[in-house]
């Protein structure tokens, strides 16, 4: 499975990209909405982990923006983030997220959830 991994912070990143590549996913990452809507231009991941708080596009831009730039396309987004208030997780999903994930995780909900939204 290929997978678009938008997190700004490096340390994070690191630690997503790593559990995703010992269970042997392909892994494309981007520090922020816009360089995600870059890679989104050019490829179609099967799933997206997404944080919200983000220098120069933050997630819930990001959201709304796939709705408008790539219509019709289904994207099974899964939120990675420490904005866990019920405010922000009703948001995301209205916005399309499949499911909201908040920090610090554990790396086998991830992969866990993670199945569950890319299950066709």
């Amino acid at each position: 499975m290929h997978i678009l991994v938008v997190e700004d912070d490096a340390t994070v990143r690191e630690l997503i990209v790593s559990v995703l590549q010992r269970e042997s996913h392909s892994v494309t990452e981007a520090t922020d909405g816009l360089q995600a809507l870059a890679v989104l231009a050019n490829q179609k991941p099967d799933a997206i982990i997404l944080d919200i708080n983000m220098p120069n596009m933050d997630g819930l831009t990001l959201l709304s923006r796939l709705k408008s730039d790539f219509p019709g396309e289904a994207f099974s987004v899964l939120m990675l983030t420490a904005q866990s208030a019920p405010e922000d997780i009703k948001r995301a999903v209205q916005l399309g997220a499949k499911d909201y994930i908040g920090k610090p995780f554990e790396p086998r909900q991830l992969l866990r959830r993670l199945d569950r939204i890319t299950r066709v």
